[in-house]
């Protein structure tokens, strides 16, 4: 008999097809606006996300002593002598660092990997191994293997030492080619992120100041000069304080480049447009170029694979005017004892890694 009020309750409920008891036993959406007793509508709070801390940042540590661990940050200053150990989690881990060591095939580096992380070991690091150490996870689909553009962590480790500011460099005199369209480094970086630096010329004697904007200083990098000018050209070196007696960088030679990025510009001039037979005739095909930027070439000739014929290659810097500097790249063919096969189309082929440039010449029976 105690069952009827239930079954009121119930009927009710079919009725109203799910409307007050349906609303009582929902939930909330998350976000929806609450009424509090004192009638005051406020907003649910959000549910926190938890910080992952700067990307790039959160996977790579240090290990300390007695199993402490850092975690690193954009940079990181350390006295040299003492090993380095780092460790980036991931069943899979690739590494980079100081390309030198890997130049030299330096022992004191170890890289090993384990199940749960990947452990770079460099011992005694000094002011030369300052620089950015970076590691990323290595995802692989079957056979093909790729870096992990989402997980990758990088820090740049000072060897802070006194007795070597500047980062030690194998190349006593370094040259800096300056072009208009792109910004140029003067490559003295410190190993104090606190130094105090200043750039120079040396003949005349002046500095050159570093204003913030068409002269900046990077520690990591060195002066970089944004919109470079022949001006610019000259015997540059770089001067540093901290804490005691000023240091000198390693000198840089600036020379101011005329031809633009892009591929081969190519002249072919033949020795003689028409020849004899036993003549002896030569093709010249000339490019000129950014400084550093190697060309190869490769030639088509008349009685190609049955007539002898002698390729000289060769490469030198020129001065043009106004002191701008390029580079005059140069392949030679030449042909003794011109027959009758000889004459025809001589074709150069100059490539760069910007693209190719193909150019033709004729040599006719005089």
């Amino acid at each position: 008999m105690k069952l009827w009020p239930v079954l009121v309750v119930a009927l009710i409920c079919l009725e109203l097809h799910g409307g007050v008891c349906q609303q009582v036993k929902r939930r909330k959406d998350v976000g929806e606006n609450r009424i509090r007793p004192g009638g005051k509508r406020v907003k649910a709070r959000q549910p926190k996300v938890k910080d992952g801390g700067v990307k790039g940042q959160s996977l790579l540590t240090q290990v300390l002593d007695k199993g402490r661990f850092l975690r690193l940050g954009p940079s990181l200053s350390l006295a040299p002598g003492n090993d380095l150990e780092l460790r980036c989690k991931g069943s899979n881990i690739g590494w980079s660092y100081p390309a030198y060591l890997d130049a030299f095939n330096d022992s004191r580096l170890s890289v090993r990997q384990s199940d749960k992380y990947g452990q770079l070991v460099l011992a005694s690091p000094s002011a030369a191994d300052t620089g950015p150490y970076s590691c990323w996870v290595i995802v692989c689909d079957g056979g093909e293997c790729e870096k992990d553009q989402e997980r990758s962590y990088v820090s740049y480790i000072y060897f802070t030492d006194r007795d070597n500011l500047f980062v030690p460099s194998a190349i006593h005199f370094q040259i800096v080619y300056l072009r208009p369209d792109r910004p140029a480094v003067v490559p003295c970086r410190v190993t104090d992120p606190q130094a105090k630096v200043t750039l120079h010329r040396e003949v005349p004697p002046e500095e050159i100041p570093a204003n913030g904007t068409l002269v900046t200083f990077d520690p990591a990098k060195g002066f970089i000069l944004q919109s470079p000018q022949p001006e610019h050209q000259g015997v540059l070196y770089c001067k540093a304080v901290a804490r005691g007696t000023p240091q000198i960088s390693t000198k840089y030679q600036l020379l101011y480049v005329e031809v633009p990025s892009g591929p081969p510009f190519v002249s072919l001039v033949a020795s003689s447009a028409a020849a004899r037979g036993g003549d002896s005739v030569n093709v010249t095909c000339s490019v000129l170029g950014e400084p550093e930027v190697d060309v190869s070439f490769s030639w088509s000739y008349p009685g190609q694979g049955q007539r002898p014929v002698r390729v000289e290659t060769s490469w030198r810097l020129v001065n043009r005017a106004m002191g701008y500097t390029t580079r005059l790249s140069q392949s030679v063919l030449t042909v003794d004892d011109v027959e009758t096969i000889d004459f025809g189309s001589y074709v150069c082929r100059a490539r760069n890694p910007q693209g190719e440039t193909v150019m033709a010449a004729s040599i006719v029976s005089e």
